[in-house]
């Protein structure tokens, strides 16, 4: 496939022009007895909610033979909750069907979404069709188009504002989603109502992403200066809350932010979004719209590692990417606000919702609800949700917000959480509570070592070291991710380890809790073992001289790598 201009596009581009507005083969290939879908079929997939995986852990297991089993296909299956935000029906719908078509365990996601593991192929309408049932989607939830839009999940009812959030994130998500039918045709209709075939193909139109929908994946978030605690410059676009009188007037856009990194690729690279102007309430569709047709039309669709709209807006820069924003909008855009992020909460915990009801913050460690020996999270919140059927709230953190308390079902509720060995948020230390990591092995393909399933032991590591030097009532982010691709935005926290090499990661130091600030590369290669050791003497450092009230992540961005890296003893890299 070539633009008019020449140039050859990914193969990729080719694929979804050819696809039928995201149908591919897919309908196809249900009916076979294939227990896995075709190359170009697993790329469509994505637009409809939905990555083929295999288990790693089994890629070398071997019959009674002696032969190799081969790979073990599933899926995975992503819901989309623009702002996190679920009824308790909805949330046991997933716990439902993760029991009935998945691996058991629900994982709540980085982006405030659902994610089923272990969803054989056969069962892939039926899951996806039980997703719909509770009225959520899957639709647009991965793919080249508008993802999940995140906003801070607070149930504050004492003003408008958290509200308007939420509200703002839904609608930007309707707004922005594709209008192919396609995934009705493929997922609610029944098994006769899939056509695929050029005589009854009927293409509707899709004004905002055109035929070959966007060059990458686009991602939206929605906070405010005292609590960015969805990380908006992280975002390719952040839009950050103007309060005047307790009601918010705007937002101030930025645009460009991303966390993908290919290591190969020197062109590749994290980058915070720029500011890019105020917007009042009723143009946020309209500034949003323009900025993701921008990307349509000027992202790069020859190389898809240098597809994110982070590129187009570093490349041209700020000023010619708002010239052309305002170009598309038919209107000038207002020059920013003059606010910064002060602050960030997770939320967990018990608080005064505002109208004499409370909510609660649980934290769910790196996201995964499951049974595991005394540690009973599914069940547990399985009893709260059926019991009190609270509307429920999923944080950028993996964890959960249950609202609209009675104070007089406080201590029942602590008590559901002690008989399931859930700790309560003063019963964690603020390191454990402000760490994430994404699920990598063993269902990962692109990971190259273990996240999740060593993040637990780590944080314990952490946490003695943390002790032994008097530190432990620090506030410290850490972020985890088995592969550069960022995840779990891995290139903005305190400390950040992302997967470098088997069992080894490169680890960055001088980003913060706030998300404002990019890290840098202070070490590289080290083994999983020798982590806490390799920090042990850079946390001596922030002891002896950090400055009043400085945070260790400042710290180790003021005295800078070279300075740290010399008191620990390490050859400058």
């Amino acid at each position: 496939m070539t633009s008019p201009e020449g140039p050859k596009l990914s193969k990729l581009e080719a694929l979804k022009d050819g696809s039928h507005q995201l149908r591919g083969t897919i309908a196809e290939e249900l009916q076979n007895d294939s227990d896995q879908f075709t190359g170009d079929s697993t790329q469509i997939l994505k637009h409809h909610g939905t990555y083929q995986q295999d288990d790693r852990d089994l890629r070398k297991a071997k019959n009674p033979d002696g032969t190799r089993k081969g790979k073990a296909y599933s899926c995975m299956i992503r819901t989309r909750v623009p702002g996190g935000k679920v009824t308790a029906e909805q949330f046991l719908a997933e716990l439902d069907l993760c029991e009935q078509y998945g691996d058991g365990t629900v994982r709540l996601t980085t982006r405030q979404g659902f994610q089923l593991h272990g969803v054989i192929k056969g069962n892939l309408r039926a899951a996806i069709k039980g997703i719909n049932a509770s009225k959520l989607t899957t639709l647009a939830a991965c793919g080249d188009v508008n993802r999940n839009v995140m906003a801070c999940p607070a149930p504050y009812k004492n003003n408008s504002v958290f509200d308007a959030m939420q509200d703002m994130a839904y609608a930007i998500a309707e707004h922005l989603k594709p209008k192919t039918t396609s995934y009705f045709d493929l997922w609610i209709t029944d098994e006769e109502g899939n056509k695929t075939n050029e005589a009854e193909f009927q293409p509707v139109e899709e004004p905002i992403y055109g035929k070959v929908y966007l060059p990458r994946k686009f991602k939206i978030g929605i906070a405010l200066p005292e609590d960015n605690c969805v990380d908006i410059y992280t975002q390719d676009i952040g839009l950050l809350g103007i309060v005047e009188n307790d009601q918010i007037i705007g937002y101030n856009f930025y645009v460009g932010g991303g966390m993908g990194v290919t290591p190969s690729n020197k062109k590749t690279y994290a980058a915070l979004a720029k500011p890019l102007g105020f917007v009042e309430n009723d143009q946020v569709l309209a500034v949003a719209e323009a900025v993701v047709k921008v990307q349509r039309d000027f992202g790069n669709r020859e190389d898809r590692k240098q597809a994110r709209m982070k590129y187009l807006v570093n490349n041209w820069g700020i000023e010619k990417f708002r010239e052309k924003v305002a170009e598309y909008l038919g209107a000038p855009i207002t020059d920013p606000r003059s606010v910064e992020v002060t602050g960030i909460d997770d939320h967990m915990g018990w608080h005064e919702q505002g109208d004499g009801k409370l909510f609660l913050g649980v934290n769910i460690e790196n996201g995964r609800i499951k049974d595991a020996g005394d540690l009973r999270i599914k069940t547990g919140l399985r009893k709260i949700l059926e019991t009190y059927k609270f509307e429920a709230r999923i944080t950028a953190k993996q964890s959960v917000i249950f609202c609209d308390i009675d104070p007089s079902d406080r201590d029942a509720i602590d008590e559901i959480l002690v008989e399931h060995g859930m700790k309560k948020a003063d019963e964690l230390t603020l390191i454990r509570r402000f760490s994430m990591a994404c699920p990598a092995l063993p269902m990962c393909g692109l990971s190259v070592t273990e996240s999740e399933r060593v993040m637990p032991e780590l944080i314990t590591e952490f946490e003695e070291e943390l002790a032994r030097q008097g530190l432990q009532d620090e506030r410290i982010s850490v972020n985890m991710t088995g592969c550069p691709n960022g995840c779990a935005r891995p290139y903005i926290p305190d400390i950040g380890l992302v997967g470098k090499a088997v069992g080894k990661y490169t680890l960055f130091l001088g980003g913060n809790s706030l998300g404002n600030r990019l890290a840098f590369i202070y070490d590289d290669l080290v083994p999983l073992g020798e982590i806490t050791s390799r920090l042990s003497p850079v946390l001596e450092y922030f002891k002896e001289a950090r400055q009043a009230g400085e945070s260790f992540g400042d710290f180790c961005h003021r005295v800078g790598k070279e300075s740290l890296q010399e008191k620990a003893g390490l050859a400058a890299k």
